[in-house]
């Protein structure tokens, strides 16, 4: 693991939008000027409460600020959340500030307030190139804005600028998908996020799926672009180092999320935020009024918790190391999990090496591409004793 995986991180969610996307099932609201500003009262009294306990998450070196939009908030309430970060918690000072924002929110002054606050990581929500994409997924704005916020950024000196990106719309053509990609790393990007659209329940698409009003892309061809994808960017030098995530070299890969990836600490946050230590996650209120109300009363806002058994850690440990392009080094788990991967799986090994979907580099386990694409049922065929 790298040193810069070992330290805790801290993810602050940001719930504001300026418009609810119909396919987003994240803890989102919109909000005026005066509510986002109270939310941020709040949210510096959640990172105060932590005070007793920094030493939970000593030398926190990579700080997110996910949602939502964070843009959404005035760099003046952004700026008080990280004083209240860097005030009550063990924050180092060269700690990694990640960032997203939409393409509506750039501006000259919005992306150097941003720099200035030691933002290095900015994260763009473009989604995409295409015009009817973008209103059909609720965007609000063009492919002409898109590409100019990208350039606004570029010129104002982050280390990592990264765009996001969906694919797998319903009935959009596969050209329509190479055409944004295409676009996407003429702008030389440092980093893409490519997720395949996912319809959920609960959500304006949930609903109109369940009313028979869209459909979603035939499986077939949702492995097709995923298959696509990745070749398609590896090929102009962005091999995918997740099965979501692509970067066009190491330092580009993103810090914080890599946290997740190897059961490092982590203090989450914000309404719905999650946090993990040791064998211990927690999570916050979802919804901003029972948040703020428990903030309060003096009481931090968890409203939920679990302790993972070795066994749980290990089968996350197996799920989110196969989808990462690194694969999962057997010594390593076997020393933290207690489980030899290829001394209690060793025909299945050997079948998903000859079946293409796994490679064997010694001593640690690699998904092929063919792997990342079905890497869920991959973990799950694993024996790693009582689950």
């Amino acid at each position: 693991m790298k040193s810069f995986e070992a330290n805790p991180g801290l993810y602050l969610h940001i719930p504001f939008c300026s418009a609810i996307c119909p396919y987003c099932d994240f803890a989102v609201l919109t909000g005026g000027l005066e509510k986002r500003r109270r939310f941020a009262d709040h949210l510096v009294r959640e990172i105060s409460m932590w005070a007793d306990e920094r030493s939970t998450f000593e030398s926190i070196d990579t700080i997110y600020f996910g949602g939502g939009t964070p843009s959404a908030l005035a760099p003046d309430d952004l700026d008080r959340i990280l004083t209240a970060a860097r005030e009550n918690l063990s924050v180092h000072d060269y700690a990694w500030a990640f960032f997203e924002a939409n393409p509506e929110d750039v501006t000259p002054e919005s992306v150097r307030a941003w720099r200035d606050l030691g933002v290095r990581f900015l994260s763009l929500g473009i989604q995409s190139f295409d015009a009817d994409a973008l209103k059909f997924l609720g965007r609000r704005h063009s492919p002409d804005q898109a590409r100019r916020s990208f350039e606004i950024a570029r010129a104002a000196g982050f280390e990592t600028i990264s765009i996001d990106l969906i694919y797998g719309l319903p009935d959009q053509p596969f050209e329509i998908w190479r055409r944004t990609l295409e676009q996407a790393v003429a702008l030389q990007p440092d980093h893409l996020s490519c997720y395949q659209l996912t319809i959920h329940e609960g959500t304006p698409f949930g609903f109109r799926l369940a009313r028979g009003k869209m459909s979603e892309a035939p499986e077939e061809t949702q492995g097709e672009l995923f298959l696509f994808t990745h070749s398609f960017l590896k090929a102009v030098g962005y091999p995918g180092y997740e099965v979501s995530n692509f970067a066009r070299s190491l330092e580009h890969r993103s810090r914080h999320n890599q946290k997740y990836w190897h059961h490092v600490p982590y203090l989450g946050v914000g309404p719905s935020a999650h946090s993990f230590a040791g064998t211990r996650r927690w999570w916050n209120e979802r919804t901003l009024k029972p948040y703020e109300a428990r903030i309060e009363t003096g009481e931090k806002p968890i409203v939920g918790s679990e302790e993972l058994t070795r066994s749980d850690l290990a089968l996350e440990a197996l799920m989110l190391g196969l989808r990462t392009t690194d694969g999962i080094d057997r010594l390593t788990f076997r020393e933290r999990y207690g489980v030899d991967l290829l001394k209690s799986n060793e025909p299945l090994v050997e079948r998903l090496v000859r079946d293409g979907l796994l490679k064997l580099e010694g001593d640690i386990l690699v998904p092929t591409l063919a792997g990342l694409a079905v890497t869920d049922s991959l973990a799950w065929a694993f024996d790693l004793g009582e689950r």
